[in-house]
Order: C-alpha cells, then structure tokens, then sequence
C-alpha cells in the first residue's frame, strides 16, 4: 500500500506501521511568486525556488502511514464585481459593455510573436552505476522506487517502462500541472496524480554530460581585511561544489570553479602577504564562494595580489563592520620588517 500523507507517499506494510513511522505535513502547498512551501512548517522549513527541492523538504509531523484519501476544502469562487460602461456614437446608437471592477478594457493591439521553443535535454540513466533498492525514478510524475536491474533497467520488461511529464510543472492562479500536456487540476494531492503522457527508460542515476562545450568565464572578486584576517569574495554563482576545488596555500589560493550552463571559471591568486592554510577556510554560498585568509602577521595589505609595480602611497585600510558600511582605519599597521623600511 501507498501511504496518503502529503509529503510522504511512501509504500509501507500494515504489519509494521507505528506511530513513527510516517513523516508527513499536515498544512497545505504554498506557491507565491515562484517560491514553494508548505503552510504548517513555513517558519522551519524555509521557501525554496525549485519544485525537486519542494518534493524533498521532509515532513514536520510524525504518525502512522495511511491508505485514507485526504480531506480538501472546496474553494469558493469570488465573484467578480462588473461595471457597465455606456459609449455612443454619431450615429446615435449605443453600446454597453461589461468590464470587471478595477480592470481596464483593452483596445485591439496586434499579437506579440511567440517566443521560440527552448530545447528540451532529457537525462538518461548510467547503467555503469550501482542503485541502491528504494531509489526513486528522477523523471516528473514517475512514482516507481527501484526493485533490481533485472525488473527496472535491463531488458524490455514490464518494470522498464516510465510514464513520466518531460517538461517542468506550471502553477497559475491556482491551477497546477505540466506544460507538456494540457491536464489542469485545482488540488496538489491531484496534481501529484498526473499521469506521465510520455514513455521511456527509468533514470534513477543520471549520465554525466559531456564537457566538450565547456566555457571560461569570469568572476567579480572582493576582499576587505581586519588586522588579522582578509576576507575575500568570489561571486561564482551557483557553483557546483562537488565538482569545484579551493586550494588555499601559505602564498596563493587556486580557484577551480564549475557553474551553471557548462562554464568555468579559473584563477589562481598570488596572495601579497603569506597567511596560515590551516587557519584559513572557504564556504559555498548561492551566490558567491566565500573565503577567511588567515594572516602570519598583522601588517596591512596594499592590495590582494602581489604586484611588481610601485604602489607608492596607496594603501588598503582595515574594516569595521557597522551599520552603514564600513570605516576606514587611519594607519597602516606594518611587521618589524616593514617597519624599519618605512
């Protein structure tokens, strides 16, 4: 049997369900302005932008499993408020039109050419990887969970064949389901019930693609320092950190970064001061890669790399972090060495 909880749609045996063996949400899916959530455990679980990651944000309340179908509130429709506006014309005669309250009635203009298709890249499954038993199928509207190679991905059995959705789902003023087919329900629990209207292998472990297309590209890079640490940011967008390499050294660090869209950005820095690798670290972030570089001594940095060129009075001063930004010390702060040459 297939337990009904929102959120949990797992199979489960009646002889071995207890109290905790479901986790589930109680509340309702919450779609505003392209972020996904759901009502009973908004404040724990924050909105995300993708709807995989919706499917995965784990169940805020514990119980048994359960084949009972969900209880739903019929939503009342609103009644639009409707205005007649009279218009006459020369020749005397008149005409009533209906427009709804707060709309205005639009005039004939000519249709906007429809953008071109975007092309579709489906996945495919590496059948060179092994698939732990209970893996789901990656594909949209595809509920099978993975049993053996013989029954889900060799051969051209029964068990082979995934009715699946090959375009993303679509959310629009309460109507959800998929842009590849036309099917529009008003409930999620029937959303997540759409048929597949398209046959084809399971992918339960996607194919890496090929590289070949890869591009370089580069990144904005900012740094700021206190009197013992030099803070840096890299603004690489999403960056794959399973695939991307930080290597911080005692006089550079070397950026090997892997984006979205097949690019890549790589640079190595030649550090104008050395610093402590063991001390220092880094740290993914949506939007950037963040890194803390751990000084040996305490002297001011002019800049972030080192440079053969004559810097004269040009100097870096350290930060203090505040509410309108940031402020400037008043002196360079400098090791027994520098000091001397000053």
């Amino acid at each position: 049997m297939r337990c009904t909880h929102k959120g949990c749609g797992q199979e489960y045996d009646a002889d071995n369900n207890n109290a905790e063996s479901c986790s589930y949400h109680t509340g309702a899916p919450v779609f505003h302005e392209g972020l996904k959530s759901w009502s009973c455990c908004s404040d724990v679980n924050k909105p995300v932008l993708d709807f995989d990651d919706f499917m995965k944000i784990p169940g805020c309340t514990r119980g048994s499993h359960t084949d009972e179908a969900p209880k739903t509130e019929t939503p009342t429709p609103a009644t639009p408020t409707v205005n007649l506006k009279l218009a006459s014309s020369q020749e005397g005669k008149e005409t009533y039109s209906a427009v709804p309250s707060g709309l205005k009635p639009v005039g004939n203009t000519a249709p906007s050419p429809p953008p071109e298709p975007v092309p579709i890249v489906e996945e495919e499954d590496d059948l060179s990887v092994a698939v732990t038993v209970g893996t789901k199928c990656r594909r949209n509207g595809c509920q099978v969970t993975f049993q053996s190679d013989d029954v889900d991905r060799i051969g051209d059995g029964p068990g082979t064949v995934c009715r699946y959705h090959s375009m993303p789902p679509i959310f629009r003023e309460g109507s959800k389901g998929y842009l590849c087919c036309k099917r529009r329900v008003l409930e999620f629990d029937e959303f997540l019930k759409i048929e597949g209207c398209k046959t084809g292998r399971h992918v339960f472990v996607p194919q890496n693609k090929s590289q070949a297309a890869e591009q370089f590209t580069e990144c904005r890079i900012d740094h700021y320092q206190t009197p013992t640490e030099v803070h840096v940011s890299v603004f690489a967008k999403q960056a794959d950190k399973e695939r991307s390499t930080v290597k911080i050294e005692s006089n550079g660090v070397h950026l090997d970064l892997y984006l979205p869209a097949s690019k890549r950005f790589r640079k190595s820095l030649d550090l104008f001061g050395p610093i402590d690798p063991e001390s220092s670290s880094y740290k993914y972030y949506g939007t950037k890669v963040e890194l803390i570089l751990k000084k040996q001594d305490t002297r001011s940095w002019t800049i972030l790399e080192r440079t053969t060129r004559d810097l004269g009075n040009i100097s870096l001063t350290f930060g203090v972090g505040g509410r309108t930004g940031t402020i400037g010390a008043k002196e360079l702060v400098l090791d027994d060495t520098n000091r001397v040459r000053v």
